[in-house]
């Protein structure tokens, strides 16, 4: 074992994060943090997790801890996309609309 690679991890921020970050993804691979992968930065004590192109026009999240940041952007992205009822009643009533098409079909297999 290397114990001088160990004390450097163990030293470094950045490979802490991003230990964070592969731990927080494997615990909630379809959250939009892991299907998304926002940027990871730290300002003071606070990490930020950002979708697109600046905090005033992205997707943000905001926390003392990376899993915090993560648990924030995931929250803003949902309550981006809105409500989820809105989604699934679009997609039940368009689902509906098929089968009742198909009904209506005649079957010509031979």
């Amino acid at each position: 074992m290397n114990t001088a690679l160990n004390s450097y991890r163990r030293g470094d921020p950045t490979l802490a994060a991003m230990e964070e970050i592969q731990s927080y993804c494997l615990a909630h691979p379809g959250s939009p943090a892991a299907v998304r992968r926002p940027q990871l930065s730290i300002r003071g004590d606070l990490w930020i997790a950002l979708l697109g192109p600046s905090v005033k026009k992205g997707i943000v999240g905001i926390g003392p801890s990376v899993e915090a940041a993560l648990r924030a952007f995931d929250a803003q992205y949902l309550e981006f996309l809105g409500p989820r009822k809105e989604a699934s009643t679009i997609h039940d009533s368009a689902y509906r609309a098929r089968n009742r098409a198909a009904q209506v079909q005649p079957d010509f297999r031979c």
